[in-house]
C-alpha cells in the first residue's frame, strides 16, 4: 500500500487513526477524550497527515468541521484498512493461550460497598489467573458504554439491560430487590406500614430514575408523584436524605442508613421491584478470551455471595 507514491508507514497509520477519530467525533474538540491528546496536538497530526498525503482533508474554523471530497474518500478507505488490521490482530491473539494486555470494564452506576467487594475479589482472581492483564475499571453513562463496546473500546459493561441494542449480548447477573425509602426527616418515617396507603404515598414528592427501568418498576413509579429526577443511585440517595423526597433504592445502597435508623423502607412487601444489572458484551468481540475470562470469574464470585442471584454468563 502506498500514500503519495510511497509505502505506508507506522506513523501514517497513527495519523490516519487520528483522522478517523476526528471524523467520527465530528471535530477536533470532540475527539480529544477518545484519543487522549489535546486539540492542538490533534491539529498538528492533521496538518502532518495532509502534508504527507498532499491533500486537503477537511476545513475547520468558525464554521465548524467539514470534510472535503478528498477527505471523504480517505475516510471511506480507512474503514476497511482498520477493520483488516483489527481482524489480523484478533486472529493472531487467539493463537496464544496467554491472556494479556488491556481489559476495559465499564459500569453505569456508582458502586456501593457490596459491588466494591465483588469487583475487588473479581480483579484479585483475574490478576492471579492472568497477571499480564492491564485492567481499566471506570464508570460512564449507558449510551457511552454501549458505543464503547460496539467499537471494541471496552470489553465488558455492567448496567441495567432494559433497553437492548443490536450487536450486544445481555445477561442479567446482579439481581436484588429495590425498595421505596424515606429519610428520618420525612413525614412518612414515623408512620406504621399499615397506615401507609397508595393515596398517601402519592401525596409526597418522589425522586425517580432518569433512565428506562423494568415493567414492574414502571408500574411502581406510576404510584408516585414525580418531584425530582436522578440518574445515579448516589444522587437519588442524596435527594432522599434531604427529607423532601421518597424514592426507590436497592437495599445494598442504604444498608448502613437502615442500620443507623436514618432511612426506613416503606411497606417493603408492597413497594419493591427487582433491580437487575446485566453483564453486557459485544456479540462478536475482538478479544473473546478476555470477555469469557472476566464473565467466568465474576460469576464465580457472584455464586459465592448471598447478596445477589442471577444467571451465569456463558
Amino acid at each position: 500500500m502506498k500514500i503519495a507514491g510511497r509505502a505506508i508507514t507506522e506513523y501514517d497509520l497513527k495519523l490516519l487513526k487520528v483522522f478517523k477519530s476526528v471524523v467520527e467525533n465530528g471535530g477536533f474538540a470532540a475527539a480529544e477524550d477518545e484519543l487522549g491528546i489535546t486539540r492542538s496536538t490533534i491539529s498538528v497530526h492533521m496538518n502532518n497527515l495532509e502534508t504527507r498525503m498532499r491533500l486537503t482533508l477537511c476545513h475547520r474554523g468558525r464554521g465548524g468541521f467539514m470534510l472535503t471530497p478528498d477527505g471523504q474518500t480517505v475516510y471511506q478507505a480507512c474503514l476497511p484498512l482498520f477493520s483488516a488490521l483489527g481482524d489480523f490482530s484478533h486472529a493472531v491473539s487467539q493463537l496464544s493461550d496467554e491472556i494479556a494486555g488491556p481489559l476495559v470494564v465499564l459500569h453505569a452506576d456508582v458502586l456501593d460497598d457490596a459491588r466494591h467487594r465483588l469487583l475487588a475479589k473479581t480483579i484479585n482472581t483475574l490478576m492471579t489467573e492472568a497477571p499480564k492483564l492491564r485492567i481499566t475499571l471506570d464508570g460512564d453513562r449507558i449510551e457511552n458504554i454501549e458505543q464503547a463496546l460496539l467499537k471494541d473500546k471496552a470489553h465488558v459493561g455492567i448496567f441495567p439491560g432494559y433497553r437492548k441494542m443490536a450487536g450486544l449480548n445481555y445477561t442479567d447477573t446482579l439481581n436484588e430487590p429495590i425498595y421505596l425509602c424515606c429519610a428520618r426527616a420525612h413525614p412518612l418515617f414515623a408512620l406504621s406500614d399499615d397506615a401507609i396507603t397508595d393515596a398517601l404515598v402519592a401525596e409526597h414528592a418522589a425522586v425517580v430514575p432518569g433512565v428506562e427501568i423494568s415493567q414492574r418498576g414502571r408500574e411502581q413509579l406510576k404510584k408516585l408523584s414525580r418531584g425530582a429526577h436522578a440518574y445515579q443511585f448516589d444522587s437519588r440517595k442524596a435527594l432522599i436524605a434531604s427529607g423532601r423526597f421518597i424514592g426507590y433504592l436497592p437495599g445494598s445502597y442504604v444498608d448502613k442508613e437502615l442500620k443507623d435508623g436514618e432511612f426506613r423502607l416503606l411497606c417493603p412487601t408492597r413497594y419493591q421491584y427487582n433491580f437487575a444489572q446485566s453483564l453486557v458484551s459485544k456479540q462478536v468481540p475482538a478479544e473473546p478470551k478476555k470477555v469469557a475470562l472476566f464473565c467466568r470469574v465474576l460469576n464465580q464470585h457472584i455464586e459465592q455471595s448471598d447478596t445477589w442471584s442471577g444467571g451465569v454468563v456463558e
